[in-house]
């Protein structure tokens, strides 16, 4: 069987709840490999629920169908405040990235609660700005940052990470309609420790499956490259 698109890899998959310390309850899934312990954690934020972001948005979902299976790893999604999936509505409402600081840290709770291995935050668009903002405040190996536009996260924001020792890695496609290779470059120097991905032909969704897997292959690069290449065909 190849893998494309939106199939899902075998895996364990809990339907789960998270609680922030101003009192809401988020919606969310842990995908964890089927019979083995994870080797590392993801924990998604995912794009601007203002435009249609959610814990579904297809890169995130299809972390969670595949990267159990083919990388052995840990995926949490979840939606932040306010947002709507399949899965249901996380309570509260939207706040344009200030009040999700309690969303990212209720996340980083379940995973320390839960003794998830070595985290890394995965931020996609909106969620890379509560990455760089929030990131550093919890006991993550690093940070992977698809499409940043750098809307809310200031040149202070990205400057915090100057002297962190934990990764961030930068993943910028060449069509980004925010925030483009050369100008991430400049943006991003005052972190001369962050590795910085351009990815040729690339747009904001990453949509397509040639995409998809270089974004799938460009986390488990960072985090479990011992897992690379990764597999196009499974073997049901």
């Amino acid at each position: 069987m190849e893998i494309r698109g939106p199939v899902q890899l075998p895996a364990r998959r809990e339907e789960i709840e998270l609680h922030t310390l101003d009192g809401l309850t988020l919606v969310g899934e842990l995908a964890l490999p089927e019979k083995s312990e994870p080797v590392a954690t993801l924990v998604t934020l995912h794009p601007l629920p203002t435009a249609g972001g959610f814990m579904d948005s297809h890169i995130l979902r299809k972390a969670a169908g595949r990267l159990p299976a083919l990388a052995n790893l840990a995926v949490l999604r979840f939606n932040t405040r306010g947002t709507s999936s399949s899965r249901g509505t996380s309570e509260g409402a939207f706040d344009g990235g200030a009040a999700e600081e309690f969303d990212v840290a209720a996340a980083m709770a379940f995973v320390h609660d839960r003794g998830l291995p070595h985290p890394w935050i995965l931020g996609w668009s909106f969620g890379t700005e509560l990455a760089l903002k929030y990131g550093r405040d919890h006991a993550i190996e690093g940070a992977i940052l698809l499409s940043p536009p750098l809307h809310r996260a200031t040149a202070d924001d990205v400057a915090a990470w100057s002297d962190d020792p934990r990764r961030l890695v930068v993943v910028v496609p060449e069509f980004d309609d925010y925030l483009r290779p050369a100008e991430a470059r400049e943006r991003f120097a005052s972190v001369p420790g962050a590795t910085l991905i351009a990815v040729d032909g690339g747009k904001h969704l990453w949509v397509g499956e040639t995409q998809t897997r270089r974004v799938l292959t460009e986390i488990v690069a960072a985090t479990n490259p011992d897992a690379l290449p990764l597999p196009t065909e499974w073997d049901a």
